[in-house]
């Protein structure tokens, strides 16, 4: 990742495409909303998750190297800290929320590693364990979602 003198947020970097929903002391949480063709500003993002509220499709740019990402509505990724610009290369918003985490990473990255995009989705979503919820479960197990 690039040194905190050239690392920029993307609240400064391009303000009408990113707003805060919260934020405290551990965690900010951005909105990200944008059209067809618009293009981000280099920017800096720390170790996030990032939830895809709409089906889309980018192309990512860094130090040289470019990847297409496509994603549908409903994700739920990684995205390891990095720099990168942003361009939307599909015809539909590219809506997502991130949730920054503010912490030092537990594990740091090995040397000359530069991440880029989000991560891959696991091979296989870990099963549900538990009962299911049915009509007769009490308000408090819907409330925690299981029985």
């Amino acid at each position: 990742m690039p040194s905190e003198s050239t690392s920029t947020d993307p609240l400064a970097s391009d303000p009408g495409l990113y707003r805060v929903l919260l934020e405290n002391d551990r965690v900010r949480v951005l909105e990200f909303l944008d059209a067809p063709g618009d293009q981000t500003h280099p920017h800096v993002h720390p170790d996030s998750v990032m939830i895809t509220l709409s089906s889309y499709s980018r192309r990512l740019s860094s130090e040289g190297r470019e990847i297409d990402v496509e994603l549908p509505a409903g994700e739920t990724r990684w995205l390891p800290a990095q720099e990168h610009t942003g361009l939307n290369i599909g015809s539909t918003p590219t809506h997502a929320i991130f949730v920054e985490l503010k912490q030092a990473p537990v594990t740091p990255p090995e040397p000359g590693h530069q991440p880029l995009g989000p991560a891959a989705r696991p091979l296989a979503p870990r099963p549900l364990t538990g009962t299911p919820l049915s009509d007769a479960s009490s308000d408090e197990e819907k409330a925690w979602g299981f029985a």
